[in-house]
Formats: structure tokens, C-alpha cells, sequence
């Protein structure tokens, strides 16, 4: 490697460094909010363990919100960027105002078609007559703040893709330091219980959803919120959302799987079983989200020089990106496969309910290590705008994999319980080999083809 190239490494790993610190940093702070409601209501006093269950229940809904937010910020952002990499500033305005609309019209859809069904949803994800009760109270409270999420989640990617990703962690910070605060408050000082963790939740992303767009209104962000660009355009929309289409199914196939292993562990293990998944749950979202962090920070580098056909900066920005990935993912690996009792602990004082998730930790997180090439990969494949191969990609681990698997696994074991929670790291291992592959295979000809279109 030559002197220019290694000064150009630098230079990305420099610029990756300042994008993906304030973006992990914002999705540790974002894993609190969901994270520090369990460990309050964990701990409360003589209802912890079904409270915490309820709760749990309630997943499915609350991903499925997240994924419709991913659908419309992950899938405009990326294009913005490629845009701005154009030198074309108007289009990205119109991408960023036409998101907006949809972000408002879905939070009215999924507020009333949630608030109409959330009780039948909730029995059929896994809930029992000690349940119920407590996921109910989170859930109705949770819906009014609908709009809220949307917004925050929605509209924060196009801060972080404009090069401002202290701005877009401070959306992050400023929520879930509220949700921390007033969670005790709430849940204990107040007696709301449950409720009071919910209604913590939506204030804090209520005053989130305001300072994002109070900086996308402001002088500060170089793509503003414009009244012009408001009105939805079939041509603006249309590809924001097929692009958006993999990371929506990679959130909102959350719901379902948490729907297929809590009815099957209630099923095979009664609620100690899917009280246990609550927990492996938060577990896992402890590794998973800084890495999503991670892979967003590289996010607006890729777009950006793709779009400005800087085809060597995209292959330096993957390399980087993925060995920084893997050193993290095994060493938080190594943590959890070492240490499950010490974070069981943070959710439970319950002895039952801790030893049995100390059990399942080991063997749901066997493989956990390989996320690094299934995100790295595929948040790339996004960030190319490569929509087909990051959707198939986004199916291929749950759907086609996991969610099978769960069903299947059990008839081939004794231990109904462990089969169900071994379909994880199979379908884990599977699909990142299968990923990377593809990858691999199909990295050059996209950039070959970049290069013609100069």
C-alpha cells in the first residue's frame, strides 16, 4: 500500500471514528430506555417476575412501531446521502420532507389499529391470566406516544447523515436521561407501577421528537423541513420505502420472532420460560444495538462516497468497518458466555428465574459473535441502495431460518426448552456465513457498475 492510500485509510478510519462513537454512544443511551424499564419493574416487590413477563409480552407490538420508523428514516437517509454525494441538495430536501409526511401517517395508523387490538395481540404473543393485566397497563399508555417514536427514530438518521452525529446522539441522550429520572419516579415515588414506566417512556420521546425537529427546522442542519416539500410524490417515496424495506423486516420480524419463542417456551416452559426470554432479550440487545451503532456511523461515509463514485473510500470504509465490528462482538461475546449471572442479575433478584436464564444465556448466545458480518454486510448492502439483496438478506435469519427452526428443533430433542432456545445461534451462524458470502460475490460488480454510471 502506497503512502496516498495509506493517508486515505486514515483519513476514513478518522471520519468513521468521529461518526460511530456519538452513534454507539446514542444506541447504548436508546438501549436504556426499554433496558431500565425491566430492571426497575424486575425489582419490584412481590410482582417483579410477572410484571417483567407483561411487559415483555408487550415486545412485539413495540418492535413492530420501531420497524415502521426504520422502514421510512433508514430508507430515506441512505438516499439523501447518495443525493448530497450528487451535489443534488434539493432532491435530498424533498426525500426528507416526503419522510416526514409518511412518519405522521403512520403514527395515526398504528396508534389506532394497536389501541383497537393490543389485548388479542397480547394473548396470542404469550401472555397468561398473571400477565395479561400488567402487559395491558404498559401498552396503552406506551401507544399515546406513538408519534413520538416515529419522529425521533424517523427523523434522527437524517441528522447523522448530514455528518452531525453528536446532534443525532444528543436526540438519543436527552430521552433516555429523562426515562431514567422519571422511571423511579414513576413506578415507585408515584405507585403508577408499570404505567409509570410507560408513561416515563413517552415523555422522554416526546421532549426527543422536539429537539429533532427543532435542529431539522433550525440554521444548523443544511436539509430542512420545508412546507414545499410536504406533499407526498409517488417517485420520492416509493424508492425510500423499497429501500427501507430491509431494515423494517429486520425490526419488525423482531415482533414475530418474539411472538413465535414466547408462544413456544409458554408452551414447552410456562411463564418462568418466557420470563427468562424477556431477559435473554435485553441481553442481547446489549450486544446488538452498539454494533448498530457502529454500522450507522459508517452508514454516510458508504453513501456518501458512492454517490460521489469514490469507489476505493467505500471498499476501505467496509474493511475498517468490519474488523472493528468483530474485535467488538467477540469481546462482548466473550463477556456474556463468561460472566451470564452478573447481567441475569440486573433484571432479577428471583432466584428461579435467574438460574434458569443463566442456562439459556449460554445457549442462546453461542453464536453471537457472528452478528459482525451480518450487520456489517448488510447495513452496507443498504447504504449502496442495494434493496433486493438486503431484503432477501433480512429474511433469509428469521424468516426463512429462526422462526422455522423453533418450531422444528423441538421434535428432535428431549429438552423442548433447549431446542427452542438453540434455534438462535443455528440460524445466527447460517445466515452471517451466508451473508458474507454474498457479499463477498457481489461487492465488485456493484462498484464496477458505479464506475460505468460516471
Amino acid at each position: 500500500m502506497n503512502n496516498t492510500n495509506k493517508l486515505g485509510t486514515e483519513k476514513i478510519g478518522k471520519l468513521l471514528l468521529s461518526l460511530a462513537i456519538p452513534s454507539i454512544t446514542a444506541q447504548i443511551v436508546n438501549m436504556l430506555y426499554n433496558i431500565v424499564d425491566r430492571i426497575y419493574i424486575g425489582h419490584m416487590s412481590e410482582t417483579g417476575p410477572a410484571a417483567l413477563t407483561g411487559v415483555g409480552i408487550t415486545m412485539p407490538v413495540i418492535m413492530t412501531i420501531t420497524a415502521f420508523s426504520s422502514l421510512v428514516g433508514m430508507g430515506g437517509a441512505p438516499r439523501a446521502a447518495i443525493k448530497m454525494g450528487e451535489k443534488n441538495h434539493d432532491e435530498a430536501e424533498r426525500i426528507l420532507g416526503n419522510c416526514f409526511s409518511m412518519l405522521l401517517i403512520i403514527s395515526i395508523t398504528l396508534t389506532a389499529v394497536f389501541l383497537a387490538s393490543g389485548e388479542k395481540l397480547l394473548w396470542m404473543f404469550g401472555a397468561s391470566k398473571d400477565t395479561i393485566s400488567f402487559g395491558l397497563e404498559y401498552l396503552n399508555v406506551y401507544l399515546i406516544g406513538t408519534i413520538f417514536v416515529q419522529l425521533t427514530l424517523g427523523l434522527n438518521s437524517f441528522i447523522s447523515t448530514q455528518g452531525y452525529a453528536k446532534y443525532s446522539m444528543l436526540t438519543v441522550i436527552i430521552g433516555a436521561v429523562t426515562n431514567i429520572v422519571l422511571d423511579p419516579i414513576f413506578i415507585f415515588g408515584f405507585n403508577m407501577g408499570v404505567k409509570g414506566a410507560a408513561l416515563a417512556t413517552v415523555l422522554s420521546q416526546a421532549l426527543s421528537s422536539l429537539w429533532v425537529m427543532k435542529f431539522l427546522t433550525g440554521p444548523k442542519s443544511s436539509l430542512k423541513i420545508r412546507k414545499c416539500n410536504l406533499k407526498i410524490n409517488k417517485s420520492i417515496i416509493i424508492p425510500v420505502l423499497l429501500l427501507g424495506v430491509s431494515p423494517f423486516i429486520m425490526q419488525s420480524t423482531e415482533s414475530l420472532l418474539n411472538i413465535a419463542f414466547n408462544s413456544s417456551l409458554q408452551k414447552y416452559g410456562g411463564d418462568l420460560a418466557v420470563g427468562s426470554m424477556t431477559i435473554l432479550s435485553s441481553l442481547m440487545q446489549m450486544i446488538h444495538l452498539p454494533l448498530v451503532g457502529l454500522t450507522q456511523g459508517a452508514q454516510p461515509i458508504t453513501s456518501y462516497n458512492y454517490g460521489a463514485k469514490n469507489n476505493d473510500r467505500v471498499k476501505a470504509t467496509f474493511k475498517l468497518l468490519i474488523k472493528c465490528a468483530f474485535l467488538y462482538t467477540s469481546t462482548a461475546w466473550l463477556m456474556m458466555m463468561i460472566f451470564p449471572g452478573t447481567f441475569v442479575s440486573m433484571f432479577t433478584n428471583d432466584p428461579a428465574l435467574k438460574e434458569y436464564s443463566v442456562w439459556a444465556a449460554r445457549i442462546y448466545m453461542a453464536t453471537a459473535f457472528v452478528m459482525a458480518a451480518q450487520n456489517s454486510c448488510q447495513q452496507t448492502f443498504v447504504a449502496l441502495g442495494q434493496s433486493r439483496v438486503s431484503m432477501f438478506l433480512a429474511l433469509l435469519r428469521k424468516i426463512i431460518l429462526l422462526i422455522p427452526l423453533i418450531y422444528i428443533l423441538p421434535h428432535f430433542f428431549e429438552n423442548k426448552v433447549f431446542a427452542v432456545f438453540l434455534a438462535e445461534p443455528v440460524s445466527d451462524f447460517i445466515a452471517a456465513t451466508v451473508t458474507f458470502t454474498t457479499f463477498m460475490l457481489q461487492i465488485n460488480k456493484i462498484l464496477d457498475d458505479n464506475e460505468i454510471m460516471k
